[in-house]
């Protein structure tokens, strides 16, 4: 009896080391760095323990085999209080140990991209930088002309491009809205789309954001007067849609195109706009530069001569022509 209790002794005595053992060794592989040499962005999928796992192995993250396997799948089960892993796209710092890879997949901030609409895109533009963001998901539909704001967008790994549009485009009416309650009331300019109408083409008049106000006072005295508007970026609009330059200047026969936005031919102001205004020119829009003036034209220097009668805008044309050796536009 008392070898039988020697023997059961002593087996329990190597159980107990073993198991000491296999705890030790599993810590050990708990703690140790891993083999990534530098941080490194993962996507992490939804799915099990067994998929995220295998991601973190494929990325180079954690070390494969059975051992790393075992003590991962025993880690997260017995921190399992500490949270559920999240899909997305984390950054896992270089050499991780399976200790600090769980704290990332539970507790780590997904990373933030940015997208950024310029001022003054069209809309077939602004669909292509939306259809080519990366890391977002799914399709959209075709946006309105000017109906997404220009600003930098943040979003993250897997974003709906739908659901993005969607927030451009309350973006753009909350930022209407406002200016069309804060406006200098004009007669010409009935609600708010009109607003944002004479705001798009602001916008492709002129990038000088002090000049904004003074292209809108040019624009609301010509609708007051029944003069036509003549603006170069409508004819434009009305050629190609807004897919982007022509490819060459204005000819006398692009500015007798009878399209619905080529204010050369048409009075008042187009069906609707020609890009995403952005802010400046909405404000300029609704809330232009005292005076009378009528004419603009560019004036060599990255900015426009404005003038109040036709003669003194024929004279700016005759100085930009001596100055630039250029054949000007038609007087606007």
């Amino acid at each position: 009896m008392r070898r039988v209790l020697a023997a059961l002794g002593l087996a329990f005595l190597v159980l107990v080391v073993s198991a000491l053992g296999i705890a030790f060794v599993g810590m050990r592989q708990y703690e140790a760095p891993g083999p990534l040499t530098e941080q490194r962005t993962v996507v992490i999928p939804h799915g099990g323990t067994e998929q995220v796992l295998l991601t973190l192995q494929q990325a180079g993250v954690l070390d494969p085999g059975m051992l790393t396997r075992n003590v991962f799948e025993t880690a997260t089960a017995l921190t399992r209080v500490d949270g559920a892993f999240h899909a997305a796209e984390l950054v896992f710092p270089a050499h991780a140990s399976i200790q600090q890879a769980l704290f990332v997949l539970r507790h780590g901030r997904p990373v933030v991209h940015r997208l950024t609409v310029p001022e003054g895109l069209s809309a077939i533009q602004i669909a292509n930088l939306l259809e080519h963001a990366p890391y977002m998901d799914g399709s959209f539909p075709f946006p309105a002309e000017g109906s997404v704001m220009p600003l930098t967008y943040d979003y993250e790994w897997g974003m709906p491009r739908a659901q993005m549009l969607a927030r451009m485009q309350h973006a753009m009416d909350h930022a209407l809205d406002q200016a069309w309650e804060g406006r200098d009331v004009d007669p010409t300019i009935m609600n708010r789309h009109d607003l944002l109408v004479l705001a798009s083409m602001i916008e492709r008049e002129t990038g000088n954001p002090a000049e904004r106000p003074m292209v809108a006072r040019v624009f609301l005295n010509r609708l007051h007067q029944g003069m036509k508007l003549q603006s170069d970026p409508t004819v434009v609009y009305g050629l190609n849609q807004g897919a982007g330059p022509l490819g060459h200047a204005l000819t006398h026969a692009d500015l007798a195109q009878p399209t619905a936005y080529n204010t050369y031919v048409i009075t008042g102001l187009p069906p609707g706009p020609i890009c995403s205004p952005g802010l400046a020119a909405l404000q300029a829009a609704a809330h232009p530069a005292p005076g009378e003036q009528l004419y603009f034209v560019a004036n060599g220097h990255g900015g426009h001569d404005f003038a109040a009668t036709l003669g003194d805008h024929n004279r700016n044309v005759s100085a930009y022509r001596a100055g630039r050796h250029l054949q000007a536009a038609p007087p606007r």
